[in-house]
């Protein structure tokens, strides 16, 4: 069984910092050969694509955190990472980790990260 298991969610204030993380386990699972990505969800929205990276360390970003959040990976440590900076109300929102590798798909539980005005 896969586990995905997200931490470093929290309340911060307009402009602070937090930075998320995301261990990945399990006998089966292949970290470096699976694209990891962590995706939002905010109270009545859709779930939508916050940045993804790929097994190649590619990455790419949803337009609204361009040049404010980055993330990482260390397959070492089957861990991936969301540093967020310049945090706005608008980030609000349950983050989730996921990884792909072809054709599986897995999802962590969530972390809430709440941002006061």
């Amino acid at each position: 069984q896969v586990q995905l298991v997200e931490s470093g969610g929290g309340l911060v204030q307009t402009g602070e910092s937090l930075r998320l993380s995301c261990v990945a386990s399990g006998r089966t699972f292949s970290f470096s050969f699976s694209d990891m990505a962590w995706y939002r969800q905010a109270p009545g929205k859709q779930r939508e694509l916050v940045a993804r990276i790929t097994k190649d360390a590619t990455t790419n970003y949803a337009d609204s955190v361009k040049g404010r959040f980055t993330i990482s990976r260390d397959n070492a440590k089957n861990t991936v990472y969301l540093q967020m900076n310049s945090l706005k109300p608008e980030d609000t929102a349950v983050y989730y980790c996921n990884s792909r590798f072809y054709p599986y798909e897995y999802w962590g539980q969530g972390t809430q990260v709440t941002v006061s005005s």
